[in-house]
């Protein structure tokens, strides 16, 4: 089997993982080739990659707020008739949450060539067959569909047309951008897309910027946001054209002379920053937000404009205020004219939602991040647009010429299911990022996929993808210092009422199990000490 490159596991067999070295895993890619333009935009280059590195990891940081959006009810099950092991049941019964409230699977990853792939008996099962809400594992169900229809080297393609005609450098007319969704189109793709221009013989742009979305269904940017916080990140609808997450990242230092920075990633032409803050060594960062008194809104003339006064306790150091701007048009411009005019390019046109023309000339097609770059990103940081986008690129045609739509995706995902002969008649699949009220699936059900999966030849992708225990992703700050930390790879889950971990830990003996636990109750959140216990104990005791 292909052993793939930055893996934490080696695929020695059909059914084992063996432990390997832990590689460092790049976010931000290879930088393109260096052109004449190119060490004009090494600044650029930096700072776009840092701010794809905070706004894809703020997307984690800001996973577990959507509250205020209680999770309709779900009928509590009977206690299952296996117990608990002691020590985990003393846990369970800690937590105040109703053991009917809880689905726990553990079950051993058996040889496929004598089971035929089938589950083995679990070491424990408990309300298994329950539907649950599982908050950002059903990641994994997108992640695993994704990686076998599309295949892990897929990228998605970004194409720049235009209507008028070369003079000299100069482009006269318009300049179009076709996207296709892709989840990634962070500054330094944006970079390499402005190189690309360059390389095409464009310098100037007489014209406007017109933004093509027709591969996404036009209701899809109309979502609403799950507790009606449509300023923070977490809840950014899909774009076709979306671009840096359609977030801005502030970050804030204080100096010794009373004055405060402000950085801001990633690069907007179209930001103005209002700084009134002063550093006090009074207080603590308990209230550090509130005292800066953080907006960012969009003026008449588009122009985006940020204000904070107060003041910024120098206890602090450095912290980070991670919103959503305002109107994705305004934004995808921001961010193509500052890294546009870094390169030496001019621009003075507008922008406008619109589709390329018949008989447009194709300038520049670029192909984004692969698909195992991009899952890895989503799930150790449990980015939910990122989820969207891609379940969303489940349901799009080869040939384009259907736009992409959730209905065309659940379909994609259901005939994929149907095809390897796995039943999931408790799934319910909303958005695919797990970020909903309504989404619902088994642990039994989670439990098959996680088997089969590993079983598949993409194995490899999805095990780098999920957060490893005690080291990074979501799982960085869990169960450190324990003999678990390098050993498990959990994907996680949080909401308001929902706690959950999913994923494969390896035990002492070297064996591999899969471990599902959800857990749906108004007192959810006090049972982390149970699952990092359930996982714990799974790498200590599992025969």
């Amino acid at each position: 089997m292909r052993v793939f490159r930055r893996s934490r596991y080696t695929l020695l067999s059909a059914h084992s993982l063996s432990i390997t070295s832990l590689s460092a895993h790049a976010p931000c890619g290879t930088s393109s080739q260096a052109t004449a333009r190119a060490s004009a935009m090494t600044v650029a280059r930096a700072a776009g990659c840092a701010a794809f590195a905070v706004a894809v990891a703020m997307s984690a940081s800001v996973q577990a707020k959507p509250a205020k959006h209680k999770m309709p009810k779900v009928p509590a099950a009977a206690p299952s008739a296996t117990p608990l092991p002691a020590p985990l049941a003393r846990l369970l019964a800690a937590s105040k949450v109703p053991a009917g409230h809880v689905s726990v699977i553990v079950a051993k990853v058996d040889n496929p060539l004598q089971t035929r792939g089938r589950l083995a008996a679990p070491l424990i099962s408990m309300n298994a067959k329950v539907p649950r809400n599982p908050a950002s594992t059903m990641k994994l169900v997108t992640t695993i569909a994704a990686l076998d229809t599309l295949g892990p080297d897929y990228r998605w393609r970004t194409q720049a047309f235009t209507d008028g005609q070369f003079d000299g450098r100069t482009l006269n007319g318009n300049l179009y951008f076709k996207g296709t969704g892709d989840p990634k189109l962070v500054p330094e793709e944006m970079e390499k897309f402005v190189a690309e221009l360059h390389n095409a013989g464009v310098t100037n742009i007489n014209g406007d910027i017109v933004l093509d979305r027709s591969a996404y269904s036009a209701d899809i940017g109309a979502i609403e946001a799950i507790d009606g916080g449509g300023d923070r990140p977490y809840n950014v609808a899909p774009d076709a054209l979306l671009y840096s997450f359609k977030a801005v990242s502030f970050s804030f230092s204080g100096n010794p002379n009373g004055t405060v920075n402000v950085n801001v990633l990633p690069p907007l032409a179209n930001l103005q920053v209002s700084n009134e803050l002063s550093s006090t060594d009074a207080g603590n960062c308990g209230d550090w937000l509130t005292r800066i008194h953080p907006t960012l809104n969009q003026g008449a003339d588009g122009m985006y404009v940020a204000r904070f006064s107060g003041t910024y306790p120098t206890a602090c150091e450095d912290k980070d205020w991670n919103v959503a701007a305002p109107d994705r048009d305004r934004f995808f411009l921001g961010g193509f004219r500052a890294l546009w005019q870094a390169s030496g390019g001019q621009f003075n046109g507008n922008v406008r939602t619109g589709v390329v023309p018949p008989g447009a000339k194709l300038l520049v097609t670029h192909r984004g991040q692969t698909l195992a770059e991009v899952v890895h990103d989503m799930n150790k940081f449990s980015n939910n647009v990122m989820a969207r986008q891609l379940f969303l690129t489940l349901g799009l045609p080869p040939d384009g010429k259907t736009p992409a739509s959730v209905t065309r995706s659940r379909e994609a995902l259901a005939r994929w299911l149907d095809k390897h002969d796995l039943s999931m008649p408790g799934l319910v699949v909303e958005n695919g990022s797990g970020l909903s009220r309504r989404e619902r699936i088994s642990a039994a059900e989670l439990t098959g996929l996680l088997q089969h999966a590993i079983n598949s030849p993409t194995a490899q992708v999805l095990v780098e993808s999920m957060p490893t225990v005690g080291v990074d992703g979501t799982m960085r700050n869990r169960l450190t210092g324990s003999p678990v930390a390098g050993n498990a790879h959990i994907k996680t889950g949080t909401l308001d009422d929902v706690r959950a971990v999913a994923g494969y830990v390896g035990t002492r003996n070297g064996d591999i199990y899969v471990v599902v636990s959800l857990v749906n109750d108004a007192k959810a959140n006090n049972t982390r000490a149970f699952n990092d216990a359930l996982i714990s104990w799974v790498y200590e005791n599992a025969p």
